[in-house]
């Protein structure tokens, strides 16, 4: 029975399928190493060279009728199956030269070659490959696509992935007039309503350098997942820095202090790992929403289950503060009560985390600049990220600048808004509302209020708040205007961390803001 004039990857695969074996045993059977079985799954129109055709055709001719005809009913469903674009080789040669332009696209190639075994310049040449052969219409229609999958799905399909609550953690939902939301942030009753000032004393994660390498060997599968993630991120112009990245190894938050612990890690290891989970998920949805928690590779390798997500101790846990940000402003003949003005972001496409989704402003991963230990505070990124989303201070945003001031946030080098806060520590009000990890791609999440209630502010400075790039779009909303709040918390294009963070502001501003709001009464549950 002749069925194979020439062995591809794809009809390899086929033969290892008909034999009912592994990765591992059928590159045990064959005599030949676990990568080049795993390589015929990640490129199934390649040619094994002469050699291997005759190693495959012997496995074959030795094996029993039930399983040759086995293979040749899985030849038919292969049959039609599109070839691989041949690679155009000037595109090829363009590739190379923007992977060359980038420095931080080749700190990331130097990382993926040492944790994907592979000797320097494969990742190279592999992310090349692949940008030459990128169609970015394609990858436009996909992000059409992903932007109209929403927040409730995001939420219910996970919900469905990892199952009802069990113990004190589940995900976080919420009741207010007539309506409920859920989110996928994993929490519990003693992370909620903290009310916990975001200064010093009450602010004390420590920081140490002694995180053990999460990553220290990527399968092939994986790799080659973090290589097309490089290959999509230059295709579309994403910014990629890879700066050092805090991440989460012990966290026990109360009203009294946030207590833990933190290490670091780098941006682009988190980018071309945990980052993807939150693509395969929308991915998914996108095709089949009522299937899309079946097929999860990804997940199930990286977030399999609600212990893996709580056990940050053993994997990557980055993240970050984000805020409802909240400034007082005059009675006004236009605008009518004294009240504060709430500030909403349309999120840009630009980035790697909630892209074109709602979020609070600010938002931002927890880095340090120059100061491990004090840099290791929730507040300290939450006023950098004041000073570079809200306030203009474009040479603190480390995607695109380097970093040489030894004291960035010296009052001397802030902006004028910020000095002006900074002079009377009682103007800037700042708390953590809540802590919860997110199921969507595992990232913990400090909810957080920040408060102005000087009316000065606002008539001195308002003028000058504006989003960054970050930001697609800036919207402000009343504490007055319950109903428009409320249709507002309706809205289906929240990230699920934006949504949290509102909540929890909202329930905490109620409580402190006085006749300044008017805000539904919201009531949180643990589902």
């Amino acid at each position: 029975m002749n069925l194979v004039s020439t062995w591809t990857g794809r009809t390899a695969c086929a033969l290892q399928a008909a034999m009912r074996m592994s990765n591992d045993e059928f590159a045990s059977h064959l005599g030949i190493g676990l990568r080049t079985v795993a390589g015929w799954h990640e490129k199934p129109n390649r040619r094994p060279q002469s050699e291997m055709q005759r190693t495959l055709d012997t496995a074959l001719a030795q094996e029993d009728d039930a399983i040759k005809n086995r293979f040749a009913e899985l030849l038919k469903d292969t049959a039609d199956a599109p070839a691989e674009p041949a690679v155009d080789e000037a595109a090829a040669a363009d590739a190379e030269k923007r992977l060359s332009a980038d420095p931080d696209i080749g700190s990331a190639l130097e990382w993926l070659d040492e944790h994907a075994g592979w000797t320097p310049g494969t990742a190279r040449r592999e992310v090349a490959s692949r940008l030459a052969r990128l169609d970015v219409s394609e990858l436009e229609d996909r992000a059409g696509r992903r932007g109209r999958v929403d927040q409730r799905s995001i939420a219910e399909v996970l919900g469905r992935y990892y199952g009802t609550k069990t113990g004190e953690h589940g995900r976080y939902a919420a009741r207010y007039d007539d309506a409920s939301t859920e989110t996928s942030v994993l929490t519990c009753p003693d992370w909620l309503d903290l009310a916990c000032p975001l200064f010093a004393a009450h602010d004390r994660l420590k920081a140490t350098n002694s995180a053990r390498d999460m990553f220290a060997e990527l399968d092939p599968g994986a790799a080659g997942r973090a290589a097309q993630r490089l290959a999509e991120t230059l295709a579309m112009g994403t910014r990629l820095v890879d700066k050092p990245l805090y991440r989460l190894l012990d966290i026990s938050p109360s009203p009294d202090a946030i207590n833990g612990l933190v290490g670091t890690s780098r941006f682009v290891e988190y980018a071309v790992t945990m980052d993807l989970l939150e693509g395969e998920l929308i991915d998914a949805i996108s095709a089949d929403a009522t299937t899309a928690h079946q097929s999860l590779p990804l997940r199930d390798e990286y977030l399999p289950d609600t212990d893996s997500v709580t056990d940050v101790a053993n994997r990557l846990c980055a993240g970050g503060p984000l805020a409802l940000f909240a400034i007082a402003r005059p009675a006004s003949p236009f605008r009518g009560e004294a009240d504060y003005v709430l500030l909403v972001q349309e999120r840009s496409g630009n980035v790697l985390n909630a892209a074109r989704r709602l979020a609070v402003i600010p938002k931002g991963f927890h880095q340090p600049m120059t100061d491990l230990r004090v840099d290791a505070q929730i507040g300290a990124t939450l006023r950098r990220e004041v000073e570079e989303e809200l306030f203009g201070r474009d040479e603190i945003d480390n995607t695109t600048n380097e970093q040489r001031s030894a004291d960035p946030m010296h009052p001397s080098r802030v902006s004028e808004p910020m000095r002006w806060l900074m002079e009377d520590p009682s103007r800037l009000r700042m708390e953590c509302t809540g802590f919860g990890l997110n199921l969507l791609n595992g990232n913990f999440e400090f909810a957080s209020l920040i408060v102005i209630d000087d009316e000065e502010f606002w008539e001195r400075y308002g003028g000058r708040v504006e989003a960054n790039w970050e930001a697609a779009g800036l919207h402000q909303y009343s504490s007055r205007d319950g109903d428009l709040i409320s249709e507002l918390i309706a809205d289906v294009a929240w990230s699920n961390e934006g949504l949290f963070a509102l909540l929890q502001g909202l329930r905490r501003l109620a409580q402190i803001g006085g006749d300044r709001v008017s805000l539904p009464s919201i009531e949180w549950e643990v589902r």
